[in-house]
């Protein structure tokens, strides 16, 4: 028998029942269905202890990475306290140490955390206008350091409150209060040779360059291809940086795209996606990241499952805006 802390309750199950079994004996409402692991609408998260690995089977790495398992194939080996996914209500406090352009509209935004802050590179916070209380959500753009700091790329939104605000008028040594790191787009070493592929557009290239950054810096040898869309060359952006990054490291392949301009040196022609998928298009055995326009992604997850990507390694990260003015 082993002690489970679910928020405010306290709970002990039996040797011969899963966790699942245990609340729904205690009448403890989690989200369930299938019962086999099979729908994973029970997925919680050991806060503390590990959980059994068999209680992991069918879930990304990336979630596996983070303790998270099925309540239904879970039968405790130790007590452990658990959580419903993304259900911390934690805020940090942080304040902007730097604000400038990347291009005409996107800014990068490095705030400092006053306590330490754990995260996985391309996870993402929300991020609380101080004064009206409104937040957002935006993916971080840096590898972990000790120092704390986190970095953000925000692009300005046509009638977008926060966006707005936050080009136009936050400024370096504001407080601003920001979530705990959330999502499971982020890399996990252990598979060092397989080869990669990012597919972003606009500011969804802030994730996908952090999590390049964490593998080539832990060593990942395998091919990594970033194929970062725009719809003209001023669009895109880090394009310096990144072209650096393939001098440096010679399994790091860059591929910027834009789609309505002809001509362009270095740049290909087409939608970041289409083009990716022309010039790779065997994915079987590949680990896939993506992240821009929820449409995007959605057709290019379905694109690469079909050109033999397994869904277990397709990491997704769509780009939902907010409506205008709010």
């Amino acid at each position: 028998m082993h002690n489970i802390k679910f928020a405010d309750k306290n709970l002990v199950c039996q040797p011969d029942e899963t966790l699942l079994q245990a609340f729904l004996r205690e009448n403890i409402e989690i989200p369930n269905s299938c019962h086999q692991g099979s729908c994973q609408s029970c997925l919680m998260q050991s806060l503390d202890n590990p959980p059994p690995t068999s209680a992991q089977n069918g879930l990304k790495d990336s979630l596996q990475a983070q303790n998270y398992f099925l309540a239904c194939l879970c039968r405790p080996e130790q007590s452990m306290t658990v959580a419903l996914p993304d259900s911390s209500n934690d805020l940090f406090v942080a304040h902007v140490v730097k604000k400038e352009p990347l291009n005409s509209d996107i800014v990068r935004l490095v705030m400092q955390c006053q306590s330490d802050f754990a995260f996985f590179a391309g996870q993402f916070v929300n991020i609380q206008h101080p004064v009206s209380g409104v937040s957002r959500s935006y993916s971080i753009a840096n590898v972990p350091k000790q120092d704390n700091q986190i970095e953000f790329h925000i692009r300005r939104l046509n009638n977008g409150y926060f966006s707005n605000w936050v080009h136009d008028d936050l400024t370096a040594g504001t407080e601003l209060q920001i979530s705990s790191a959330k999502g499971s787009c982020h890399y996990v070493p252990g598979k060092a040779q397989q080869p990669m592929l990012f597919i972003g557009t606009g500011s969804g290239l802030a994730p996908l360059y952090s999590i390049i950054q964490d593998a080539l810096n832990q060593g990942h040898q395998g091919d990594i291809h970033l194929y970062h869309g725009s719809t003209v060359v001023d669009g895109l952006y880090l394009v310096q940086e990144l072209r650096a990054m393939t001098v440096e490291f010679s399994n790091f392949h860059y591929h910027p795209c834009v789609s309505s301009e002809l001509d362009t040196p270095d740049i290909r022609f087409g939608r970041a996606n289409d083009v990716a998928l022309q010039e790779i298009s065997d994915l079987r055995n590949w680990r896939v990241y993506l992240c821009g326009h929820p449409e995007m992604v959605k057709q290019t997850k379905r694109s690469a499952y079909l050109n033999g990507a397994s869904l277990k390694d397709i990491y997704a990260d769509p780009f939902y805006v907010s409506q205008p003015n709010s």
